[in-house]
């Protein structure tokens, strides 16, 4: 007889559909926010990074901060996903009344704030309630639901530019329903895996770098070289723009590399478990490089738009094989801190990769920008596959 299949745990689906919810509300918006800075407020490609980069870096303590309290507090993590995506929900629509680009750096800092209170709480809570064999798919179909989330909020964002009267600060506003529709269900249906006692005070171990395992300072160290050459996506939009795409293409731009990652997410992560997780992370950040080198000799908004549907395809390959690696790797006692480590390696390079990216894009032009964020990757990739693979 065959072995009964096994499912993912409730809680693995639940934590998806809220990642669906709160990414259907926060593209309804992020895609807009490089036409509102160029078109509505005058700023340029070295803005955009600094916005982006500020709003990343501003979480990246927080994350680290939330993953060592949740498994300090017995693996309670549900507190610390509920105040983030509530937080995240209650700023986010005021971009739309936003009147400088000076207000958009500091909404989207406090909207990434909650992102800093939930992500390594959540990629915790994941760990702990799916078995070692489903954990791929457990985080990929969680890539696969966040970036169908992101492709339906950017549909209904360009609808209601198509089909509607509503302002660009109208539609910003109303991403607040289905935003607090993902905040209702982490309330009432999500639920920690068996949380243990809280460690005392005293008791616990000093968060320090050198207590991580050598295998995951290895990983991180390059991971940050390889989150240098990942610029924010929001650069291929402004791209766009400069072809002079409309700002429903755009949309629908933003919703096709959306749809391509949310495929290759769920694929990737059910590849990972079976042929390991570290060979499609490394597949996954060649790939990657490939692709920016790709956009960086577009030239009009068909080739734009070929360009932009494979790095989506490439994208999403490896964005749960990179979590279940951290899985993987990490000891169970310190899951929420080791995901706090990897998301605050994350949002540490998002300031000087955004400024590293729009400052060669203001002063040498895009492809500049995108073949050096490329060369980057590839880099990366090698000693990923040097430094890390090999070694464990």
């Amino acid at each position: 007889m065959n072995a009964p299949r096994q499912r993912l745990p409730r809680v693995v689906v639940v934590l998806g559909l809220v990642s669906f919810c709160n990414d259907l509300a926060s593209e309804m918006v992020t895609p807009l926010i490089p036409i509102l800075l160029a078109a509505v407020l005058g700023a340029g490609p070295l803005v955009l990074g600094l916005v982006e980069g500020v709003a990343e870096a501003v979480a990246a303590w927080l994350k680290l901060w939330a993953g060592r309290r949740s498994d300090l507090w017995g693996g309670r993590r549900k507190p610390f996903v509920l105040a983030g995506y509530f937080l995240s929900n209650l700023v986010r629509p005021l971009l739309g009344v936003a009147g400088s680009w000076g207000a958009v750096v500091l909404l989207r800092g406090v909207d990434r704030v909650g992102k800093g209170l939930r992500t390594a709480p959540r990629d915790a809570l994941v760990a702990d309630a799916t078995a070692p064999a489903l954990r791929g798919h457990a985080y990929g179909l969680h890539r696969a639901l966040d970036n169908g989330g992101a492709m339906g909020g950017a549909l209904l964002a360009a609808a209601c530019l198509a089909w509607t009267d509503l302002s660009l600060p109208q539609i910003i506003l109303l991403s607040a329903i289905p935003g607090f529709a993902g905040v209702a269900l982490v309330a009432f249906a999500v639920r920690d895996a068996a949380p243990a006692p809280p460690v005392a005070a005293g008791i616990a171990p000093p968060l320090a770098w050198g207590r991580l395992d050598p295998a995951l300072r290895r990983y991180f160290l390059v991971l940050a070289l390889f989150a240098l050459a990942r610029a924010s996506e929001t650069f291929i939009v402004l791209r766009g723009h400069e072809l002079a795409m409309s700002v429903p293409q755009l949309l629908l731009l933003w919703a096709a590399m959306s749809f391509a990652k949310a495929l290759t997410a769920w694929f990737g992560g059910r590849l990972g478990d079976r042929v390991g997780h570290g060979r499609v992370v490394l597949l996954h950040w060649l790939a990657h490089g490939l692709a920016f080198q790709l956009l960086a000799f577009v030239d009009s908004p068909a080739t734009l738009s070929a360009a932009a549907l494979v790095f989506g395809v490439c994208a999403g390959i490896g964005e749960g094989a990179e979590r279940a690696l951290v899985g993987e790797i990490g000891r169970a006692s310190e899951r929420g801190t080791a995901f706090g480590w990897y998301n605050m390696t994350l949002g540490l390079a998002a300031i000087p990769a955004g400024l590293f990216f729009g400052g060669l894009w203001q002063a040498f032009g895009a492809a500049a920008a995108f073949v050096s964020g490329g060369a980057l990757a590839l880099l990366a990739a090698l000693l990923l596959r040097t430094r890390v693979l090999v070694r464990r």
